[in-house]
């Protein structure tokens, strides 16, 4: 625009380009500076510079230890935990005070006090005292330093019974501030119930034995069917200090209720025997028997005398049928059939008799159609958590955990906040310390708030935890262990619990499902993947003469892929549908026609064989071998153009099945075969040749009987001669007769699979 006021072909002053180049200068200056501020097409944009935590953050206080849990009064309270200087200057004159009190009031209070992360004065605990300090002289930036305070809890103040906060704080001094104040500190809680309370709580805790499924639906032809494993990661669980070895040597001595899938006792009873992995396109021998046989063993002995939920066969997602799968022909029928195999499998196994009147939907939420879905199971009992039944009626107190819903259907509510305390990572010590104690605290505050009004509670776990997190629930039960205000029940007892009146009961729309947990559900795919399945599973088995050893393999293998632990694991639980349907199909398609050529009749009958054949090492019968023709004077068995046999074929043989055709005039015909079951259920591909007809006429017929004269006179001659030969031996003393040859004998051995001959010619 400005060079637009210049007249044409002429060339500005300099005064003029100069001024006009210090006001795109200035004006430009911002807009530059906009665009530079902007990131690139498809680049990350500048990474703003992150600011040191400063006041009371700026020292992270982990609490890595608390002992004992819940102090008598004459113990000595010990605190150990770590401090780290996040802040950029270096802090002196660092001391780190031990803060206790007030008393909480309330599950309310406990949860309030455990958001805080700030340091704040008047609500915050004050220091015990200058005697029970741990002084640093300095604390380097990025430097951690460990330390340990020891306090007698008389000197704790502790006054009436309840749950205390507890805290340890770390003041000092920086050059920017150089002056005492609180730079860091951590909360706990500190329950205080000298002596048992003349009302407890019934407490019951769920302990979970569920993984995901290893087994494939693949055996070996032996005769113990050899099973093989996806891979033997679940050996890694079993061994010592694994999360299924912690989960069993850790409940051993803990007062809980084992929630058990029987598809994991399964597994690993078959890992104790001889099993094969997957390795690439083979299998490899399994070598951890040892580790299985040691697991089971210590499982049984821990549970002869306890109490056992067995969960339907391979822990199937109640809420993924009810939401996606229940319209899906065959779905509920799956998860029938699992649930009537649990308790078999259970008592076979650890020879305990297993309760399987309950139903455990992920994460305790529910809906009228999953509780439809887990009664049409078998289901009485439905293990739902708080979050789904939240109170509207004001109750000042924690409910009964059973709840009647209609139908005589029990919901067991578990409650949230308790349930939900482990999840997480569990592995770092403060993050297992701060969860034992709050879990502490909350059933002391839930138990207070109705002294009076003894009630039920359950605590539902994470579904698999880790070795972590199976520690810190462990620490978190052994700090109940003098039944000060708790007092151990178990899931069948805690159900049968007179229910609290006021009590929510009334389940959820539908639509209050969490959106989270719906996005991690198996999609409708996935069980028509398994009805397709299934619908080849049936029709194999019709024809098979030991369908049990292919029936149950694949049979668990379906109820496999509806397991709850897919969730989340979408590509791989594909996957092992996409396995289990593949190795079926492999299979069915050892059962086949052997394709033939050409077929040339030289008259107006004959008999045309088709070969079946057989590679399963066991027998198929109840198989029919139809044959049609598209030509109507190609008749089969004097039936018109369509013939049946049945078929029935011993393990690694062929069977040839032959058709007597006739045809009233020369030419061709395209012939299909095919194999169907009993029912008329087509099976496997069909196979077509072509039939050729030459009429015979009587010119030839006149040769034909020429050359058989010819050679009838040539016989006759030659048995002249031996005859002759025959009389002269024997005048010469020789008594040996002429060797007659035997009769064949038909090959009923394996056939070989390739088409036979081309031009294959048929004789009558």
């Amino acid at each position: 625009m400005a060079e637009a006021a210049d007249f044409q072909g002429t060339r500005p002053s300099p005064a003029r380009r100069w001024l006009r180049r210090t006001a795109s200068a200035v004006l430009g200056a911002p807009l530059l500076a906009g665009l530079l501020a902007v990131p690139a097409a498809g680049a990350a944009p500048a990474a703003e510079p992150t600011k040191a935590p400063t006041g009371s953050r700026t020292v992270a206080v982990s609490l890595n230890t608390l002992s004992p849990s819940v102090p008598a009064e004459d113990d000595t309270l010990t605190v150990s935990g770590t401090l780290t200087n996040k802040g950029k200057e270096t802090i002196s004159s660092a001391e780190v005070d031990l803060r206790v009190g007030p008393r909480l009031s309330g599950r309310g209070e406990v949860d309030d006090a455990s958001k805080r992360s700030a340091y704040v004065p008047g609500v915050d605990p004050v220091t015990v005292g200058d005697k029970y300090t741990v002084k640093f002289p300095k604390l380097a930036k990025g430097i951690s330093q460990d330390f340990t305070l020891t306090v007698p809890v008389d000197k704790l103040g502790l006054d009436d019974p309840g749950v205390y906060q507890l805290g340890v704080s770390v003041s000092g001094r920086t050059t920017t501030a150089p002056y005492e104040q609180v730079l860091g500190i951590e909360r706990s809680f500190l329950p205080w119930q000298p002596e048992a309370s003349d009302s407890r709580t019934q407490l019951t805790f769920l302990w979970p034995l569920i993984a995901s499924p290893h087994v494939t639906a693949e055996t070996r032809s032996d005769e113990q069917q050899t099973p093989v494993f996806t891979n033997d990661e679940l050996a890694k669980e079993l061994a010592p200090g694994g999360r299924l070895e912690q989960m069993v040597s850790l409940g051993s001595r803990l007062p809980v209720t084992w929630v058990v899938d029987p598809d994991l006792l399964a597994s690993v009873a078959a890992m104790a025997g001889k099993y094969e992995v997957e390795s690439g396109d083979t299998t490899v021998p399994g070598r951890n028997q040892a580790v299985a046989k040691q697991w089971l063993t210590a499982l049984e002995k821990v549970v002869e005398d306890g109490k056992v939920i067995a969960l339907p066969f391979a822990d199937p997602d109640l809420a993924s049928i009810a939401h996606r799968g229940k319209n899906v022909s065959g779905t509920l029928s799956h998860l029938q059939n699992a649930s009537a195999v649990a308790a078999t499998t259970v008592e076979t196994i650890l020879h305990v008799k297993p309760s399987t009147d309950f139903a455990w939907p992920v994460n305790g939420a529910v809906d009228s159609s999953i509780v439809d879905v887990a009664t049409s199971a078998g289901a009485h009992n439905v293990i739902a958590r708080s979050d789904s039944f939240r109170e509207t009626t004001g109750l000042p107190y924690t409910p009964t955990a059973a709840r009647p819903i209609g139908g005589g259907t029990t919901a067991v509510v578990a409650d949230a906040r308790l349930s939900t305390l482990f999840d997480g990572d569990m592995s770092r010590a403060g993050s297992s310390t701060r969860a034992v104690q709050k879990f502490l605290a909350q059933t002391l505050a839930l138990t207070e708030q109705a002294p009076d009004n003894e009630r039920s509670i359950v605590v539902a776990p994470p579904r698999m935890p880790t070795a972590a997190q199976a520690q810190t629930m462990a620490h978190a039960l052994e700090g109940l262990a003098g039944n000060r205000w708790t007092q151990p029940s178990d899931l069948v007892a805690a159900a049968e619990v007179k229910p609290d009146p006021r009590a929510a009961s009334k389940l959820p729309r539908a639509s209050a499902y969490p959106k989270k947990l719906r996005a991690q559900e198996l999609p409708t795919q996935a069980f028509q993947d398994i009805r397709t399945t299934q619908g080849s599973l049936d029709s194999f088995e019709t024809i098979l003469t030991q369908p049990e050893r292919v029936v149950t393999p694949f049979g668990n293998a379906v109820n496999r892929s509806m397991s709850t632990s897919w969730r989340g694991r979408s590509l791989e639980a594909q996957q092992y549908r996409d396995a289990v349907r593949d190795y079926l199909q492999s299979l069915t398609s050892e059962v086949q026609l052997i394709e033939k050529s050409d077929v040339t009749l030289s008259g107006r009958s004959a008999t045309i064989p088709v070969t079946v054949q057989n590679k399963l090492v066991q027998g198929v019968d109840r198989l029919v071998l139809r044959l049609t023709s598209d030509n109507i004077r190609l008749k089969f068995n004097d039936d018109g153009s369509m013939a049946e046999l049945p078929v029935s074929v011993a393990g690694g043989h062929s069977q040839s099945v032959k058709f007597d055709t006739a045809t009233s005039a020369n030419g061709r015909a395209q012939v299909t075969a095919r194999l169907y079951t009993e029912d008329g259920t087509q099976y496997g591909e069909e196979m077509t040749f072509t039939v050729k007809v030459s009429e015979v006429t009587p010119t030839v017929l006149l040769v034909i009987a020429g050359g058989l004269l010819l050679l009838v006179l040539a016989g006759i001659r030659m048995y002249s001669h031996r005859k002759r030969a025959v009389a002269s031996d024997t005048a010469d003393g020789n008594g040996d007769g002429p060797e007659q040859p035997s009769d064949p004998t038909p090959d009923t051995g394996p056939e070989s699979g390739a088409p036979s001959g081309t031009g294959e010619k048929v004789d009558r």
